[in-house]
């Protein structure tokens, strides 16, 4: 083949620098923006927060203003404040800086008494967790002193327990083998062969009975059901801490036996096998229901993610106004000292240095802006096309897709996609997730559009006022909205009620 040289005209898309940074910062949340600005804030010296209270001194003033009496003057303030604070932050006019060696007495006096301040704790502080006088422990204590897993709730208190050196090992194994739910990780087997794995006196080789003794301890430290093998022997350890009672015994006996019963609704046979009428079976479950399956979680602390709106939308004289939370958009400006400095027109490497910083700063402040501004249009469309929404709720939500709000703001929709992402919005309603006001359409019979938003309210209305002996079946659900119009078959009510996390009618059964 012959080479040859060929003139072709195209275009194509550019990813500079300055594109890729407003790309990224579109489609970070609050808090990684947050994360983001402070980065740039400790990297880049030009960057500066600005405080609208106070007045920013003007650039060309502080350029001429030279070295010296700006270092002359820091040193002065600097001065200034070590002597207020030496002086106790009484402000001493007219007086020379002599008073600074003066010795301040170690104890002050003080006009108010321990008990002024903290009220003394109730004589019955130590009473057991279940509470004899009603009241029950509080888990939040832990979190508060740094207690942040299961195994650090239960070693703290198996550290004043009276064991002997071998039983201390085996509780502590036993913990180690805890997972965040309160269950036993391994079984008891696998775990006795561990602690002996290391020893070679076969009479030194722990024994099962030692072992599940120690367990058992373990099992009803604080809280009550840690340790367990299963849901099953959990809820068992719980009740063998009550007063003993029918309704314990009952409840007792379902725990063990028939929890696959339970949790199929079928009273009928449990009523049967426990020989017991419809009121003691309701009592029994109703103790079940308020045991704790997943004991551990009331001691992990497992950090909450605060949302933290990007946008706030409020009701004025009859007109929905969108604002950007003004909290997340923190007023970034170029610092006028380091500014002054680099209008001198040499080539040296501090003032290239500091013109490139410069750039940076100019870019990442219009990056942000162009974020913002990206993000207001974006929610002022949603807030536009999904009015019914905020007027009637759920059941009025209008269809809507990325495509549509796209080509109303001229925008391509992976544009959109990156900002409904991780964004949110605060409504009288709630809060909600951008990509909430998204959803695919269902046909209605009149030719129109209903959203799966507002069919999914629908579903949950429907069940939350059915008959609790008699509950709708999917199939029932679907045949009634169907009359309403709107056409859905049965098995895309089945996806969106089991999107809803709602269980089946034989599931949702109850007694009267």
């Amino acid at each position: 083949m012959k080479q040859s040289l060929q003139i072709k005209m195209g275009q194509s898309l550019a990813m500079t620098p300055q594109l890729q940074q407003a790309i990224k910062l579109l489609q970070l949340s609050t808090l990684e923006l947050q994360t983001e600005i402070q980065t740039a804030l400790e990297s880049n010296p030009m960057l500066e927060m600005q405080d609208d209270e106070g007045t920013e001194p003007r650039e060309s003033d502080l350029a001429n203003e030279s070295r010296e009496t700006r270092e002359a003057k820091q040193e002065a303030e600097q001065a200034r404040a070590e002597e207020s604070q030496a002086a106790g932050e009484i402000e001493l006019a007219g007086e020379s800086t002599s008073n600074s060696d003066e010795i301040l007495p170690e104890e002050l006096p003080v006009d108010s008494a321990w008990d002024d301040v903290y009220e003394s704790a109730p004589s019955n502080s130590t009473s057991s967790s279940s509470g004899s006088d009603g009241e029950s422990r509080d888990f939040t204590e832990f979190h508060n002193a740094g207690i942040t897993s299961i195994q650090d709730h239960l070693n703290e208190q198996i550290r004043f327990a009276p064991l002997s050196e071998r039983d201390q090992v085996i509780a502590e194994t036993i913990i180690d083998a805890v997972d965040d739910n309160g269950y036993l990780l391994d079984e008891v087997d696998t775990l006795i062969d561990g602690l002996n794995r290391d020893i070679v006196d076969p009479a030194d080789e722990f024994a099962l009975d030692e072992f599940e003794t120690v367990l058992h301890l373990v099992q009803h430290l604080d809280p009550a059901g840690c340790a367990a093998r299963d849901a099953s022997d959990c809820m068992n350890i719980q009740l063998s801490q009550l007063p003993v009672s029918d309704v314990v015994t009952h409840a007792q006996s379902i725990a063990q036996k028939h929890l696959d019963l339970l949790a199929a609704h079928d009273f009928a046979r449990l009523r049967r096998l426990l020989k017991i009428n419809d009121e003691q079976l309701q009592d029994a479950i109703a103790l079940i229901r308020s045991l704790n399956p997943r004991p551990g979680r009331q001691i992990v602390n497992d950090h909450d993610e605060y949302i933290v709106p990007d946008v706030f939308v409020k009701k004025f004289k009859g007109v929905w106004r969108v604002e950007l939370n003004p909290d997340i958009a923190p007023k970034l400006g170029i610092n006028a000292l380091y500014a002054g400095m680099v209008k001198r027109a040499d080539k040296s490497d501090d003032n290239n240095f500091m013109r490139n910083h410069l750039q940076e700063a100019r870019w990442f402040i219009k990056s942000l802006q162009s974020r913002n501004e990206t993000l207001l249009r974006v929610a002022t469309a949603i807030v536009e096309r999904q009015r019914s929404f905020l007027e009637y709720g759920d059941e009025a939500m209008k269809p809507l897709v990325l495509r549509d709000i796209a080509e109303q703001l001229s925008l391509h929709e992976s544009t959109i996609s990156r900002v409904t992402t991780h964004k949110y919005i605060h409504t009288p309603r709630g809060i909600f997730e951008f990509k909430y006001f998204f959803s695919s359409h269902v046909s209605t019979a009149n030719g129109g559009e209903c959203s799966a938003t507002a069919i999914r309210a629908m579903i949950r209305k429907f069940i939350s006022v059915e008959d609790a002996t008699k509950p709708l079946s999917d199939s029932k659900i679907a045949s009634t909205l169907v009359d309403d119009g709107i056409q859905v078959a049965r098995r895309t009510v089945a996806k969106y009620r089991e999107s809803m996390a709602i269980p089946p009618s034989n599931e949702r059964k109850r007694m009267n």
